[in-house]
């Protein structure tokens, strides 16, 4: 993929994030959605090395719409300044276990794995199954390539407080505290090809596999 050809694509979209420029510039934006569909394309096929059930995502459908749903927000701009995809083996995008990756306007990489906005009742279970016994969830985050990778857990979203029925001073609190249980690094980019890039993509989806793996027993999916 031309990433530098993208950045700039995305860069102009930022700065004229209206119907007008987008018709205009069409031409590059379905280019460029190509690229990145073989570019999703190819990063499945690396994930699915290690995560077989992977090998099932479409590419095209693992893609985000470029258009905003703007019905209930107060930024009416249309479109987004990133081209991103989820890959799941459900096919959802949101509150199912997965690995995500975008790229924006600024040229930065971001891949993230784990459950974003699960579900009333995946969040419970979530919150059951740590409350019960966090070891395993605490092995994995301390596993050398996950650290290395991404660190730690991200704590958007995370509750100052513990949630209804788990008291302040459980072991466990401070992961019962997360509303999302997700890894996520971001990186710049520089020009590179799409088999590189989705090398590297299924490097850092490989680091957060057992976190994937984890998620799937504990919420049934």
């Amino acid at each position: 993929m031309h990433i530098k050809a993208l950045i700039a694509y995305l860069g102009g979209l930022e700065e004229n994030n209206n119907r007008a420029w987008f018709v205009m510039n069409k031409p590059s934006y379905d280019i460029l959605r190509e690229e990145f569909v073989a570019l999703v394309a190819a990063s499945v096929a690396q994930v699915a090395r290690f995560d077989a059930p992977i090998a099932a995502v479409n590419p095209k459908k693992a893609l985000f719409r470029i258009h905003r749903d703007v019905r209930f927000s107060k930024d009416k701009r249309p479109y987004k300044t990133t081209f991103s995809a989820a890959l799941a083996p459900s096919g959802g995008k949101v509150g199912a276990p997965m690995y995500y990756f975008q790229i924006d306007a600024q040229g930065e990489l971001l891949v993230a794995a784990g459950c974003w906005h699960p579900q009333p009742d995946a969040l419970k279970r979530i919150r059951a199954s740590l409350a019960e016994d966090d070891r395993d969830l605490r092995r994995i985050l301390r596993a050398s390539a996950l650290r290395s990778t991404y660190g730690g857990l991200d704590t958007d979203e995370a509750l100052k407080r513990p949630p209804r029925g788990y008291p302040a001073d459980h072991p466990a609190i401070e992961l019962i505290k997360h509303r999302n249980i997700i890894v996520a690094r971001r990186e710049k980019l520089t020009n590179r090809v799409s088999a590189d890039l989705a090398g590297e993509i299924g490097r850092h989806c490989k680091a957060a596999y057992p976190l994937v793996r984890w998620l799937r027993t504990v919420m049934g999916a």
